[in-house]
C-alpha cells in the first residue's frame, strides 16, 4: 500500500484539502442563507448554480489546461475559488451569490480535472482500480469530515468562510510541490446520449435520478435539518452521518450486485430508499432520524455506482469510456435541477417536501426499473462489470475506473525515431458498434 500511495500522496493531499473547504462551504452557505431569510426556493437556485458551473467548466477546462499547463491552471482556479468564497461574506446578496456559485462550480471541476488527469498518468494496469477506490474514499472522507467544522463558529461570522478559503488555498501547496511530470490531457470520446439511451436506458435514467436526488440532498438537506430543530453542529452531524452511510454501505451493496442480477438489485435499492424517505417524513429529530439517514445515504449514494456497473454490463469495451461520460453528463444535469425543484417544493410545503421529493423521485426510478426489464432484452458483455463506489467528479476520473480500457500514453518516447518494429503484430478488427438493444 505504501508503494501505491507514495507517488500520489501530494495529489491525494491536495484533493483532501480542497474537499474539506468545499464540503464546509456548501453546507455553510445554506445555513447562512437560512439565517439571512432567503426562501428555500432561492437557496435551491443558489445550490443549482454550483452544478451549472460544474457543467460549464467541463467544457471550458480542457483548453485552458492544454494552453497553460496543470500547475498554472490549478493555481489560477484555486485562487479564484478562494476569492469566490470570501466575496460571499463580503457581499451578502442572493444574486451575487448565484454568480459566485457558478464561478465556484467552474473552478472546482477544473481543479478536479487537473488532479484526476495527473492520477491517470501515474497509474496503469491492475493498480487503476486500487487508486480509483482510494481516491473515492478520500473524497467521501473529506466531505464527511468537513461537516464537523461547522461547530467551530456560527455561520453569521466570518470565521468559517475564512476557514473554507484557507483550505481551498492550502490545496495549492501539495500540488505545486509535486515532482511528478505534468501529463498530457487526453481527449474524451464523443458522447451520444441518444445512442446511450437506446443501448442502456436504465443506467442512463438511474444516473439522472441519482443526480436529481443527491443534488437536492447536498443543496437542501441543511435547510431541512435546521427547520426540524437541529443547530449548526447538529446539521453537520446529520450531513456527516448520511455521507458516512454512503461510504460504508456501498461496499456490501456493490458486492451483492456483482453476484446477482444487477437490475433487480437496483430495483430493490431504489425501492427501499424511496420507502425510507417516506418513513423519514414525519420524524423531526433524534437518533432515529440520524439512523434512518445513515441507511438512506448508503442506498442513495449507491445508485450512481450501480448504474455505472450496469452500463459496463451492456456495452462493448470500446464504448465504455464514452458511455461513462454520458452517465456523468446525465447525473450532472439531474444535480443542477434537483436543488431548484426541491427548494421550490419546500418553499410551498415546508420541510416535509424534501423527503417526499426523495421518495417520489426514487419511486419513479423504481417503477421504471421494474418495467424496463420486461420490455427489453439486454445484450450483456462478458466478463461482467464490477461495482466500484464512486462520486460524480470530472470526466477525467473515468479513465481510472477498473472496467474501462486503459488509454495509451500520448507522449512518445524520446528515442522514438530510432525505434523500429521488426515484428509487427496484426491488429484485431474492432468490434462492431452497437445500434441498440433487442
Amino acid at each position: 500500500m505504501k508503494s501505491l500511495i507514495a507517488p500520489i500522496s501530494s495529489l491525494l493531499g491536495g484533493v483532501a484539502l480542497l474537499l474539506l473547504g468545499h464540503g464546509l462551504l456548501n453546507t455553510l452557505l445554506t445555513l447562512r442563507g437560512v439565517a439571512e431569510g432567503y426562501s428555500t426556493g432561492m437557496i435551491g437556485l443558489l445550490m443549482s448554480g454550483y452544478f451549472a458551473g460544474f457543467l460549464i467548466g467541463t467544457w471550458l477546462a480542457p483548453s485552458l489546461i492544454r494552453r497553460i499547463g496543470h500547475i498554472r491552471t490549478f493555481a489560477f482556479y484555486a485562487a479564484l475559488a478562494a476569492v469566490a468564497v470570501l466575496v460571499h461574506v463580503l457581499i451578502v446578496n442572493p444574486w451575487v451569490w448565484l454568480a459566485l456559485r457558478v464561478l465556484y462550480g467552474v473552478s472546482l471541476v477544473t481543479l478536479y480535472m487537473v488532479i484526476e488527469s495527473w492520477l491517470n498518468a501515474q497509474v496503469s494496469g491492475e493498480k487503476r482500480g486500487q487508486v480509483f477506490a482510494l481516491y473515492m474514499a478520500v473524497n467521501l472522507g473529506a466531505l464527511a469530515a468537513a461537516q464537523q467544522l461547522l461547530s467551530l463558529d456560527t455561520p453569521m461570522n466570518f470565521t468559517l468562510f475564512a476557514l473554507a478559503a484557507i483550505l481551498n488555498s492550502s490545496a495549492l501547496m501539495p500540488i505545486t510541490l509535486t515532482r511528478q511530470a505534468q501529463p498530457a490531457l487526453p481527449d474524451m470520446p464523443a458522447t451520444d446520449l441518444l445512442q446511450l439511451a437506446r443501448i442502456a436506458p436504465l443506467p442512463l435514467m438511474a444516473a439522472g435520478i441519482s443526480g436529481l436526488t443527491l443534488g437536492g440532498f447536498w443543496g437542501l438537506a441543511p435547510v431541512y435539518a435546521s427547520q426540524v430543530g437541529f443547530d449548526a453542529a447538529g446539521v453537520g452531524l446529520l450531513m456527516s452521518i448520511t455521507i458516512l452511510g454512503g461510504a460504508v454501505l456501498q461496499w456490501p451493496i456493490g458486492l451483492f450486485s456483482d453476484k446477482h442480477d444487477r437490475r433487480v438489485v437496483l430495483l430493490w435499492v431504489v425501492a427501499i430508499a424511496a420507502v425510507l424517505a417516506l418513513v423519514i417524513t414525519p420524524i423531526l429529530s433524534g437518533s432515529l432520524l440520524l439512523g434512518l439517514m445513515f441507511l438512506w445515504g448508503g442506498l442513495a449514494f449507491s445508485i450512481y455506482s450501480i448504474a455505472v456497473a450496469q452500463m459496463v454490463d451492456q456495452l462493448h469495451p470500446d464504448e465504455i469510456l464514452s458511455g461513462s461520460s454520458g452517465l456523468l453528463l446525465a447525473n450532472g444535469f439531474g444535480a443542477a435541477f434537483g436543488p431548484v425543484v426541491a427548494g421550490g417544493l419546500m418553499h410551498l410545503f415546508g420541510h416535509i417536501a424534501l423527503p417526499l421529493f426523495f421518495a417520489v423521485s426514487l419511486g419513479i426510478l423504481a417503477i421504471y426499473s421494474f418495467w424496463r426489464p420486461r420490455r427489453v432484452v439486454d445484450l450483456v458483455t462478458e466478463p461482467h462489470g464490477h461495482f466500484t463506489p464512486m462520486l460524480r467528479t470530472s470526466h477525467t476520473v473515468l479513465e481510472l475506473m477498473p472496467d474501462t480500457p486503459e488509454v495509451e500514453a500520448t507522449a512518445a518516447p524520446a528515442n522514438e525515431a530510432e525505434m523500429v518494429d521488426e515484428h509487427p503484430v496484426a491488429q484485431e478488427e474492432p468490434m462492431p458498434p452497437r445500434t441498440g438493444t433487442l
